[in-house]
């Protein structure tokens, strides 16, 4: 008898909350947005990978196959950029993220990661150009970092930028999917988080360890496609793809090693381990993880005037589960975790317009790309 009462005690704790408090980690919610609904900004975008906010209100978005397009306040589609450089657009590579430099207004100077065609294959690059008055030219490109090694495949480009608040550029790189064993080794750049100054040079307060090439941030990452600054203490924050569940959030900090493909929260896509488990001596946890994987690509932190209930929330967009995980924090730590709008779209990029919005991109092919406002249902 005590028995019958003790498994049906444990089977209603494991079908509720008390599974994530065992696990250590936060239930997620499935409920709906509630009073919000998604407006429709622009569509007719092809596989639109990131954007950008011109001073003006206008966006800049970027198409995966390689064009950059300028979104006018009225939705409409600009012809595509002109004076980009060629790019390889094969399976998840292409164009990909677009920032402005923090003194875009006196310089229009515009950044880009994009996978390059290279002897050997291709790799992911960061080009800088200046954005022309009528924003129909980019001028004077330049090739500011170029990943190492190149290999062919069309796989893990990572390719999230940040301009940190001392104005460094932050780049994170992939593990190509097939180079594994390069992304503990610290003289490449597979598998990594760079630093570099906005011209492609080395800022002095990057971290030195012995051996590791000056550009490193961190290393031990699968592929990072989210990245943001902390509102308030100007930290660095990332979400990376896991394999087989163990995407992460993690708040990298410099000379630290994230373990990959050491340890990891998830499985092999056989289904087989993943290196040596789940936790290692001088290899850090992550801040959360998922599993199964929802797929994590752009992030934002919200500090806009429009959602009071979402000030300093976390939001996340999710592209295998469909859906943006809104997750609030608390001293550093998930304490739960909502989705929004789940199963309406494979969500590629999450931003913070300057009217306090939300803005989402749809990672769809042509015409069905688009680009969302969050706003009230009333």
């Amino acid at each position: 008898m005590k028995r019958r009462a003790f498994l049906a005690v444990l089977a209603a704790t494991l079908a509720g909350a008390g599974v994530w408090k065992l696990l250590g980690r936060s239930r997620p919610s499935h409920a709906g947005p509630g009073g919000f609904r998604l407006e429709t900004v622009a569509s007719g975008l092809d596989h639109p990978w990131s954007f950008a906010f011109l001073p003006d209100g206008r966006m800049l978005v970027t198409e995966r196959e390689g064009r950059l397009r300028v979104v006018s306040a009225d939705g409409a589609l600009s012809s595509p950029v002109e004076g980009l450089p060629e790019v390889s657009a094969v399976g998840q590579g292409g164009l990909l993220d677009v920032v402005l430099h923090p003194q875009f207004s006196s310089n229009r100077l515009v950044y880009m990661s994009f996978s390059e065609p290279r002897d050997g294959g291709n790799a992911t690059s960061v080009m800088r150009g200046t954005l022309s008055e009528d924003t129909r030219r980019l001028e004077g490109v330049e090739v500011i970092f170029r990943q190492q090694p190149a290999f062919d495949g069309g796989h893990h480009f990572g390719s999230r930028l940040v301009f940190d608040r001392a104005g460094a550029l932050f780049v994170t790189t992939g593990d190509r999917n097939r180079l594994r064993d390069l992304v503990q080794q610290t003289d490449n750049h597979i598998g990594k988080i760079i630093r570099i100054t906005d011209d492609g040079g080395i800022p002095e307060d990057n971290p030195k360890p012995e051996g590791w090439l000056p550009e490193i941030w961190s290393v031990g990452h699968r592929n990072i496609q989210g990245a943001t600054l902390h509102p308030d203490t100007g930290e660095y924050w990332t979400v990376e793809h896991g394999s087989r569940g163990g995407d992460e959030l993690n708040r990298p900090q410099g000379g630290r090693n994230y373990g990959w493909p050491v340890i990891s929260y998830g499985k092999e896509y056989s289904g087989g381990q993943i290196g040596e488990g789940t936790a290692k001596d001088g290899m850090e946890q992550p801040v959360h993880y998922w599993d199964p994987s929802i797929a994590p690509s752009g992030m934002v932190f919200y500090t806009g005037d429009k959602y009071p209930d979402w000030q300093s929330d976390l939001f996340v967009g999710a592209l295998v589960q469909k859906h943006v995980a809104r997750l609030t924090l608390e001293g550093g730590k998930v304490v739960n975790e909502e989705r929004l709008f789940d199963g309406e779209a494979r969500f590629r990029d999450v931003r913070q317009g300057p009217d306090g919005y939300l803005y989402l991109l749809t990672d769809e092919g042509a015409p069905d790309g688009r680009v969302l406002r969050v706003v009230s249902a009333d």
